[in-house]
């Protein structure tokens, strides 16, 4: 990673870009929600006070020192924050792991394929990682149809991989290399030019 600052990228409806302190209050509402929590890894319940703040201002030195990106996903049209869509890196193995959660207010608009589709063209084009993976608990099948609909290929099933409010969650694995999403005629080409985020 050669960036100083992190982008902020557009597509059609949606604005990818740095989280800040403003943005807490909405990350504590939407992420909060048991609905959320339950069907992600790390997201915890109850979401206290200052967790959102904690979290947003880690975000820096995560990206300046490649360890991973975060996107705040924000409506063009309104300016709502709607979630969050972010990479986890490991430059090492030129890979990283993708992440994504929507508040439930934004369900069922498709907001979060397509930052998700942002993503991984950020990945690939601009951090030139090699392959991007995202998993999903078996119980959400929603979360999978969205690494589906990015080109990613079902690797595998880890049965009881994760142990979540008292039980052993399946995890589904995905993975997508960049020569397969370079091939991928579907993806649309960039339509924003990334900038950076003063």
């Amino acid at each position: 990673m050669n960036a100083t600052a992190q982008p902020t990228i557009a597509t059609e409806r949606l604005i990818l870009r740095p989280f800040t302190l403003d943005d807490a209050p909405d990350v504590q509402r939407w992420a909060g929600d048991r609905d959320i929590a339950a069907s992600t890894l790390r997201i915890p319940h109850p979401y206290q006070d200052g967790l959102a703040e904690a979290w947003i201002g880690s975000h820096p030195q995560a990206f300046k020192e490649g360890k991973a990106v975060h996107f705040a996903v924000v409506a063009r049209e309104t300016e709502q924050l709607c979630g969050a869509v972010g990479l986890g890196l490991d430059i090492a193995n030129i890979h990283a792991q993708l992440g994504y959660w929507i508040g439930k207010p934004f369900w069922g608009r498709g907001y979060c394929t397509e930052a998700a589709k942002a993503t991984v063209r950020y990945g690939f084009a601009a951090l030139k990682l090699h392959r991007i993976y995202a998993n999903h608990f078996t119980r959400n099948p929603a979360s999978g149809r969205v690494m589906q609909k990015l080109g990613m290929m079902h690797e595998g099933c880890l049965r009881q991989h994760t142990w979540k409010w008292g039980n052993f969650e399946d995890v589904e694995q995905y993975g997508l290399l960049k020569a397969e999403w370079q091939s991928m005629r579907f993806l649309e080409k960039p339509r924003a030019i990334e900038t950076p985020h003063n």
